[in-house]
């Protein structure tokens, strides 16, 4: 399995967000569940981001399962960067 470092750049659509939130982080639970998310959370910033920490066979499958996301269906992901994370202290070392 192949680690990646997800980041999503939300949309300033805060209505949808907020209606939407809730069935959003019980789809990353279930993800959790399932293996395939490792962590997630929003960063700390002025821009609304979020970082996830993924785990999958490879790209086109991890892009599988970002579109099962309520926050992708409905739009409010403006944007979406994936870069493959070499994790080589801590606990998703080995990955």
């Amino acid at each position: 399995m192949t680690v990646y470092a997800v980041n999503y750049f939300y949309s300033d659509d805060k209505d949808t967000i907020d209606a939407l939130r809730a069935e959003h982080r019980t789809w990353l639970r279930d993800q959790l569940a399932a293996g395939n998310l490792l962590a997630s959370g929003p960063l700390v910033t002025e821009e609304p981001l979020a970082l996830l920490i993924w785990q999958s066979e490879d790209i086109e499958a991890l892009n599988g399962l970002l579109d099962q996301d309520p926050f992708q269906i409905a739009g409010v992901v403006k944007e979406t960067t994936i870069t493959e994370w070499n994790a080589l202290i801590g606990p998703f070392e080995g990955k």
